[in-house]
């Protein structure tokens, strides 16, 4: 539950700090005075959405921290665990902040935390009830969603979802399939033709380098041959060739040496480049020899030449780009001609997850009905305990069109007179009876709740239930057995209130009177713990308006007198 909540800067609250107990906490004030603002602060400390505009005016961030007195249930401190935190400490803190740049921290037993913990670890500390959620009555959609909630089948729901994801998946490969089946059945002619055109050439990465040197030795075989004739002569055939004075020369050499051994390190350094010349020389003797003008060659490779730029200017810069082109057309005409045969097999794995989603979803609706027919019961059960005694509340599942969630909607149908034909709660319901209805409800799903988080041998341990205005739109008796059903709710759980009306409040345990008030030039919210003098002094408030009478404080207490002890 909670024992300690702090804001500092949300709203119109500067700082407060309250502490809350056991049983049932209610909240009054005038309207406008600041109520909510507690509920939005623990809201946030749940996991709720964050925004700049909570931030109060002049300050640069908003602060909320709540201190919890919670069981060490196994599940808890394996989501602590898992997220790196330690809890150490009998009760559990979590703080939230709010800059006004919009940037937002939690902190968890003093550790950093992200806002998917705190809407993790939510269950565990308490549940909130707005205004927002009765108006959510009236939406199929949150009506079916509560009926989830009560069910407690999420595997169903999950396995559902994941059908339909599946099944809408394979709908659109197929779809995608004909689409691009009829755009490539325009192109497969031009792709049959580009690679017939390439086939027929035929090109060898790296043959367009080799044919250009082989062109461009046949263009100047003349010029080769006068220049390597020329080199071949100074370098080997003549009395004045390098290769005859470099013998004289080593010859001499060698004379040398065989007087002055110092001179046969030259002599070595000598007869490698003799030989060297000798093979560069024979080299151009062959080269000299291959040497023949081929007219019919040149134009040979002068053609092949042609057809490779040719089909470099459609398909690559290069050969090996020209292939890779010719590589990705034979592909896509390969998968063309499969194309029959990926349709076939996608239709069978869409029939196969039709079969697969309805099985899911017959099972989801199986176990829907199941629930719908329980949760009328107890909701009819709960009213009778709000004044609504002649209610009949029906849950009626109806079938609708293939979806994430399976093939049903919701409707709530209500009758809150006895002979009337239960009708849509929208139709017929007053504010008064939707806010009976919404608290029934969450009568309902608290328990479950309960029990499904904390386990059914944990289940008992007091969590925070918080309401905030559950009796817009009643009075006189049915706020009374409201009054009463919160009681009953805050003997098992510790309840948060806030409430316009004193026949609620005269069940508070303990009462919480919040106001505005100006100090230096600012509005600012107010919230103070009442004894049982103020607390008297508020509820004949309520019951008289701006002024307090003395028969309206008789009233109070008696009234307080009546229902403390219910």
């Amino acid at each position: 539950m909670l024992v300690e909540l702090q804001v500092e800067n949300f709203a119109v609250a500067e700082k407060l700090r309250l502490r809350f107990h056991a049983g049932l906490n209610l909240l009054t004030g005038e309207t406008g005075s600041g109520k909510s603002i507690l509920v939005d602060a623990l809201g946030l400390l749940l996991g709720g959405r964050a925004a700049t505009e909570m931030v109060r005016a002049g300050a640069d961030r908003a602060r909320i921290s709540g201190l919890f007195d919670v069981p060490r249930h196994p599940r808890l401190l394996a989501l602590l665990e898992d997220a790196g935190i330690e809890w150490e400490n009998e009760d559990l803190p979590i703080e939230r902040e709010i800059g006004v740049n919009g940037k937002s921290r939690a902190f968890v037993a003093s550790r950093p935390a992200t806002v998917t913990l705190l809407r993790e670890i939510a269950p565990f500390l308490g549940d909130i009830h707005g205004q927002n959620d009765q108006q959510q009555l009236f939406d199929a959609d949150a009506q079916l969603s509560l009926l989830d909630d009560y069910a407690g089948h999420p595997e169903l729901l999950s396995e559902t979802q994941s059908a339909w994801v599946r099944l809408l998946e394979l709908r659109r490969q197929l779809d995608e399939l004909d689409r691009n089946e009829r755009e490539k059945l325009r192109l497969a002619d031009l792709w049959r033709m580009q690679s017939r055109e390439i086939e027929a050439v035929k090109p060898l990465p790296g043959e367009d380098e080799e044919l250009e040197r082989e062109s461009r030795r046949l263009k100047n075989v003349t010029k080769l041959a006068e220049l390597s004739n020329d080199a071949y002569t100074q370098l080997y055939d003549s009395q004045e060739a390098a290769y005859a004075l470099a013998q004289h020369a080593l010859r001499r050499l060698e004379d040398l040496a065989r007087i002055d051994s110092s001179l046969q390190a030259a002599v070595e350094t000598l007869r490698p480049a003799l030989i060297a010349i000798e093979e560069v020389s024979y080299t151009l003797r062959d080269y000299i020899g291959d040497l023949e003008a081929n007219p019919s060659r040149l134009d040979e490779v002068e053609s092949r030449l042609v057809a490779m730029e040719k089909l470099k200017r459609k398909y690559g810069a290069t050969i090996e780009e020209i292939l890779g082109f010719l590589e990705a057309t034979q592909q896509k005409l390969h998968a063309l001609e499969n194309a029959a045969e990926h349709r076939t097999q996608l239709q069978n794995e869409i029939n196969t997850a039709e079969t697969e989603y309805r099985e899911a979803a017959e099972q989801l609706t199986q176990s829907r009905r199941f629930a719908a027919a329980r949760m009328a019961k107890e909701v009819e059960s709960q009213l009778a305990d709000l004044a609504m005694s002649r209610a009949v509340f029906e849950a009626e599942l109806l079938p609708a069109p293939d979806g994430v969630r399976g093939q049903d909607a919701m409707r709530f149908l209500v009758s809150a007179n006895l002979g009337e034909e239960p009708k849509p709660l929208d139709k017929i319901a007053s504010g008064g009876e939707v806010s009976r209805i919404a608290l029934a409800l969450k009568t309902c799903l608290s328990s479950l709740t309960e029990e499904r988080t904390l386990g059914k041998d944990a289940a008992g341990a007091p969590r925070t239930l918080v309401f905030d205005e559950v009796d817009a739109g009643i009075g006189g008796r049915a706020a009374e057995s409201v009054g009463r059903k919160l009681k009953q709710l805050a003997r098992s759980s510790q309840v948060l209130c806030v409430t316009h009306l004193p026949q609620i409040a005269s069940f508070a345990d303990h009462h919480y009177s919040v106001e505005k008030v100006e100090t230096g030039g600012r509005t600012v919210s107010r919230i103070q713990q009442l004894d049982a003098a103020a607390r008297a002094a508020e509820v004949g408030r309520m019951l008289s308006g701006e002024h307090l009478t003395t028969e309206a404080l008789r009233n109070a207490e008696q009234l307080i007198r009546i229902n403390s002890g219910s």
